[in-house]
């Protein structure tokens, strides 16, 4: 009787301790679980803060440019003009070498913007009208804004932004205050962006000190 007794106890014992260890099991898997789970949140995060120090800053490079007209500008490196050329040059100057660009250059230097433009301790979300835009105002409009030094440096100042945006950045913004101290309106998705109404044709451009959008309309503030 104690014999039998004493077997039923150490199996009641050994069973006790199996359902222990396979407890203790499940916990220690458990835990390790929730650590893995923990490090993998904490690496997404990281990425995320690491994605947003090197992405967000509105810095792009030729390769992320895009639109239709981009085909126009010079294609060869060494040309001062292509995208190649630009990348190291101030926003005035990478302009003043864009064919696409030279009635707004001219525009720049009769406001005597050129040195506010190529501040390099400023940075600049540039939309730029292409010649085509200058002269769908007429000759005549052209000359007497061209003219009148007051009303040039308001048109020309309400296309810039004082801070350096990309694409994502500006359709993230959806509205944008301009340097003239209006407002601009950005719509639209992918490479199809508007400003103001006005279509980016080529967009994303790199420079020293901005990102460029050419457009296809002289936006006029109101």
């Amino acid at each position: 009787m104690r014999a039998t007794t004493r077997i039923a106890a150490l199996s009641a014992a050994s069973a006790l301790a199996l359902t222990l260890s396979a407890c203790g099991s499940d916990e220690v898997e458990s835990t390790i679980d929730d650590a893995q789970s923990g490090a993998s949140d904490a690496m997404s995060d990281a990425t995320d803060t690491m994605g947003d120090m090197m992405g967000g800053d509105g810095v792009t490079t030729v390769d992320d440019v895009f639109g239709s007209a981009c085909d126009a500008i010079p294609q060869d490196a060494a040309d001062e003009g292509s995208l190649d050329g630009m990348v190291d040059d101030p926003v005035g100057t990478a302009a003043s070498n864009n064919p696409l660009l030279s009635t707004l250059v001219t525009a720049v230097v009769e406001a005597d913007l050129v040195d506010t433009l190529n501040d390099t301790n400023a940075e600049y979300t540039v939309f730029a009208p292409y010649n085509p835009a200058f002269e769908a105002l007429g000759q005549e409009t052209l000359d007497a804004v061209l003219a009148d030094k007051e009303q040039l440096t308001d048109i020309l100042t309400y296309h810039v932004v004082g801070e350096r945006l990309d694409r994502d950045g500006i359709l993230d913004a959806g509205t944008l205050d301009t340097v003239q101290g209006g407002t601009l309106e950005v719509t639209g998705s992918g490479d199809d962006v508007q400003v103001n109404g006005a279509t980016v044709l080529c967009g994303n451009i790199p420079t020293a000190n901005a990102t460029v959008f050419v457009i296809d309309t002289v936006m006029m503030p109101q």
